[in-house]
């Protein structure tokens, strides 16, 4: 057998597609199983967004595009941009992408050097380390904490910035927590940045889904630079558009920045399919937004039944999250390690779930359900689980 290269040696998965193909495994063999491993919505894309692509397909729009994608997608971006952060970024700054995972990837790629610094929240996206230990980066984790509403402490970001720091990844709302960063941390962690002359990259694929109850509401830190200086803002349509499987974006960066990632984009997709850019159009449209806050509405529903549930469970406790559709329930005192306890679920209770520890050593002693489940789904799983740590391993 000929020898891979190192980096091909470096690259990991996302393991909730391995725990979801696990599964998916056991109900071929006749196993019911409730899905809560995998943060893909139970909604169906909005029709108007379908429509709108199948009309292009029809149209013969099944062409070559720019690289950095559709001027008309990029303008619908700069109108959302000015309405929901408060500028309109300059089109030399957006690129669309196919998705947000692959935004991750590409601004990290042309911004950081191996061996260079890139701190990461922890528990945190599997996918900023994966990312990483790929391009040869080194990841620095600091710590999210549940007495801290699984927000990032400005602190601990501070003490960990070394001379070979050139990024710092913040996600927020969180996947997996739930967690929201407010306006004077992101404000702190900005001067941060400025002062040390490091990137920010801001994950905001969640940032619709904040919930009427958080403390503060969602904040960007793009508002304080504009993606100007060192901001890089990652977007996507997968979670607040039901539309997973399309696989879109738009990244918003430094111009000198974006450029480099378009490029990138250019060598190896080529461009984003015109028609899923179109979906896109459509999504930004107004006639969208209802169907979003019908949805927001219908989580917070599922995640007050799910944390409740969870907290009346004795051994189990779980911070109600303010944003997101990812409940981080604390397992502590059942007597199980995450991973053996998600695999007990799974095999004997017909529970799919995510084990904390998949998401960095901070996650371990907390499971990852995802609620895109209906809540007849979520009030079954919960009497599952109950059955389950009643009976004991």
């Amino acid at each position: 057998m000929i020898q891979l290269s190192d980096a091909a040696a470096r690259i990991q998965g996302q393991e909730m597609f391995q725990i979801l193909a696990k599964a998916k495994e056991l109900e071929g063999k006749g196993k019911s199983i409730l899905h809560f491993e995998l943060g893909d919505p139970d909604f169906d894309t909005p029709v108007n967004v379908v429509d709108a692509a199948c009309s292009a397909i029809r149209g013969g729009d099944t062409h070559y595009t720019p690289s950095s994608g559709l001027i008309e997608l990029k303008r619908k971006a700069q109108s959302v941009t000015e309405r929901s952060r408060g500028f309109s970024p300059e089109l030399d700054q957006l690129v669309v992408c196919p998705g947000a995972n692959v935004q991750i990837y590409y601004a990290i790629a042309c911004t950081v050097n191996p061996g260079e610094e890139v701190i990461i929240p922890d528990p945190g996206f599997v996918t900023y380390r994966s990312i990483l230990r790929f391009l040869g980066a080194k990841a620095v984790s600091v710590p999210l904490r549940e007495e801290d509403g699984f927000s990032i402490r400005v602190d601990d970001i501070e003490k960990a910035i070394t001379p070979a720091t050139k990024m710092i990844i913040v996600n927020s709302p969180s996947n997996p927590t739930g967690g929201v960063v407010g306006e004077e941390e992101w404000r702190k962690i900005y001067e941060l940045a400025v002062k040390n002359g490091i990137f920010i990259l801001s994950d905001e694929v969640y940032a619709r889904m904040v919930y009427a109850d958080a403390e503060e509401p969602f904040f960007s830190p793009s508002t304080l630079d504009h993606c100007k200086e060192n901001t890089i803002l990652v977007n996507g349509f997968s979670k607040s558009y039901a539309m997973t499987g399309w696989r879109l974006g738009v990244l918003t960066a430094p111009s000198y920045v974006a450029e480099r990632v378009a490029m990138l984009q250019e060598a190896q997709l080529s461009c984003v399919s015109p028609f899923i850019q179109q979906a896109g159009i459509e999504a930004l449209s107004r006639r969208s937004s209802a169907y979003v806050d019908r949805m927001i509405k219908e989580y917070k529903k599922r995640r007050d039944v799910m944390v409740d549930g969870f907290n009346s469970i004795e051994g189990l406790q779980c911070y109600r999250p303010k944003g997101a559709f990812y409940a981080f329930p604390n397992i502590m005192d059942t007597g199980y390690e995450c991973r053996q306890m998600a695999d007990e679920m799974l095999n004997r209770a017909g529970i799919a779930s995510a084990p904390g520890s998949i998401f960095g050593e901070h996650g371990e002693g907390y499971l990852r359900f995802c609620y895109v489940s209906s809540v007849d789904n979520i009030e079954k799983m919960l009497e599952r689980l109950r059955l389950f740590l009643a009976a004991g391993s």
